[in-house]
C-alpha cells in the first residue's frame, strides 16, 4: 500500500465510522436486509462503480475494472445482524428492537466502502479487476455465499480475501494463520411426540420431558464417548422448551442444537449417532420423534500461498509484529464458502484495547470494538491488491 492510499484512507477515516454507525443504528437480521444493501449499493453506485443488486438474493457486488490487464481480486464484507438486544450505552444504539451488530459486520462493509473509495481513484493505475463482495446472511446457515458463488459473484476471479474484527486479539495484530482455522457448523432440531396427561397418572402418558432429557443426555455423549479424542468436536443443545404447568406431564418437546467439526468424516458420524440415539430413545420412552438436521457451512480453510501474502502484507501494513498465528476454533463462518471456489484467505484482525467495552465476546448484547481496526483491514485490503498488482502471486 503506497503513502497516497494510506493518507486517503486515514482521511476518510471520519466517513468509515460515520457508515459503520449508521448501519449499527439499523440493523437488519439474515434474510431480511432491505435497507442496508440499498444503503450500500446507493454509496458504491456514488462512486462510479458497475453494481449488481439483490445477488444471490439480497448481496451486493460492485466491480472496479482497471485500464490494464491483470489478476481479479476478490474482497468480502458481509452485513447481517442478531437477534440480540442490544445493552451498550451509546449514541448509535441499535433501533431496532432485539436485533444487534453484535458481531462487527457492520465495521466490516463500512472497512470495505472506504477501501472501493480509495481504490477508485487509482483506476489509471490498476492491473485487473476489484470485486467487492458486500454479502448478506452471514449469521444463519444456509448463509448467503453459497447463494451469491451460484448467482455469478466469484465468475473470473483468481484469488478471495475476507477480513473480521476480534475482540480477542489486541489491537495493532491480524490472524494469518493457514489452514483450517474454522470448523463446519451444523444444526439439528429434534421434535418429540409423546402423550400429556395428568401429573399424578404418568402410567397413562408418555412423557416428552423424560424422553427430551434422556436425549440430551446421550447427546452429551457422542463426543466424549464415541468420537476419536484425537478429533475436535463439539455437540451443543442451546434449546430445550417443553410444559406449561407443575401438575402436568408434557405432551411435546422441542429441541435445537449444534454440531462442530473439522473432520467430514467426523461430521458425518455425528449425524448419524444422533439419528441412532434418537431411535433409541424412540423404543425406550415409545414416544415418536422428528430429526431436522441441516448441513451448513464447511471448516473454513486458508490456502498457503494466499496466507503467505496475507503475512507480508500485514508486516508492511502494521509491522513485523503484526501477524500472528492461532489455533483453530469451533467457530463457524461461511467465507469457507468462497475458498472452496477460489484460492484465498480469512483473516481475523485486532480490535481489543485497553478500554473494557472492547473486552465482549462476539455475539453479546454489549459487544463493541476500537474503530481503528477498520483502518488495519482497509489497510490489509489495500496492500493484498497492490501486492497482487505487481505480481505478488
Amino acid at each position: 500500500m503506497t503513502v497516497a492510499e494510506t493518507e486517503k484512507l486515514e482521511a476518510l477515516f471520519s466517513d468509515i465510522v460515520q457508515w459503520r454507525r449508521h448501519l449499527h443504528t439499523y440493523p437488519e437480521l439474515s434474510f431480511h436486509e432491505v435497507e442496508t444493501p440499498a444503503f450500500i449499493a446507493e454509496k458504491l453506485e456514488t462512486l462510479g462503480l458497475e453494481v449488481k443488486r439483490n445477488v444471490g438474493g439480497r448481496g451486493v457486488v460492485a466491480y472496479l475494472r482497471g485500464e490494464k490487464p491483470g489478476p481479479t481480486i476478490a474482497l468480502r464484507a458481509d452485513f447481517d445482524a442478531l437477534p440480540i438486544e442490544e445493552d451498550n450505552d451509546i449514541s448509535y444504539k441499535s433501533q431496532n428492537p432485539g436485533v444487534m451488530h453484535a458481531c462487527g459486520h457492520d465495521g466490516h462493509t463500512a472497512a470495505l466502502l472506504g477501501v472501493a473509495s480509495v481504490l477508485v481513484e487509482k483506476k489509471a493505475e490498476l492491473n485487473g479487476t476489484i470485486v467487492f463482495l458486500f454479502q448478506h446472511a452471514e449469521e444463519k446457515p444456509p448463509g448467503g455465499a453459497q447463494e451469491m458463488i451460484k448467482d455469478g459473484c466469484l465468475e473470473g476471479v483468481d484469488v478471495v480475501y475476507g477480513a473480521h474484527v476480534a475482540s480477542d486479539i489486541p489491537f495493532g495484530h491480524v490472524n494469518v494463520t493457514s489452514g483450517p482455522i474454522m470448523a463446519a457448523v451444523d444444526a439439528f432440531t429434534i421434535h418429540v411426540q409423546g402423550k400429556g396427561g395428568h401429573g399424578a397418572r404418568p402410567n397413562l402418558t408418555k412423557d416428552a420431558i423424560v424422553a427430551g432429557t434422556q436425549l440430551v443426555t446421550e447427546l452429551q455423549q457422542i463426543v466424549a464417548r464415541r468420537v476419536d479424542p484425537m478429533d475436535t468436536a463439539v455437540v451443543t443443545v442451546g434449546v430445550f422448551q417443553a410444559g406449561s404447568a407443575f401438575n402436568v406431564i408434557a405432551d411435546s418437546a422441542h429441541i435445537e442444537g449444534t454440531v462442530r467439526t473439522f473432520k467430514q468424516e467426523t461430521r458425518e458420524q455425528i449425524e448419524e449417532e444422533i439419528h441412532s440415539i434418537v431411535r433409541g430413545v424412540e423404543t425406550s420412552t415409545h414416544v415418536t420423534c422428528s430429526v431436522d438436521y441441516l448441513n451448513g457451512y464447511p471448516p473454513l480453510v486458508n490456502h498457503e500461498q494466499e496466507t503467505s501474502v496475507l503475512g507480508e502484507v500485514a508486516e508492511e501494513a502494521m509491522g513485523k509484529e503484526a501477524p500472528i498465528t492461532r489455533p483453530a476454533h469451533l467457530g463457524g463462518e461461511d467465507f469457507a464458502f468462497y475458498l472452496k471456489e477460489r484460492p484465498g484467505a480469512f483473516f481475523h484482525v485486532g480490535a481489543r484495547t485497553e478500554d473494557e467495552n472492547t473486552h465482549y465476546p462476539h455475539h453479546h448484547p454489549r459487544f463493541n470494538f476500537d474503530e481503528k481496526a477498520l483502518l488495519n483491514i482497509g489497510k490489509l485490503f489495500l496492500g493484498i491488491v497492490q501486492r497482487y498488482n505487481r505480481g505478488g502471486n
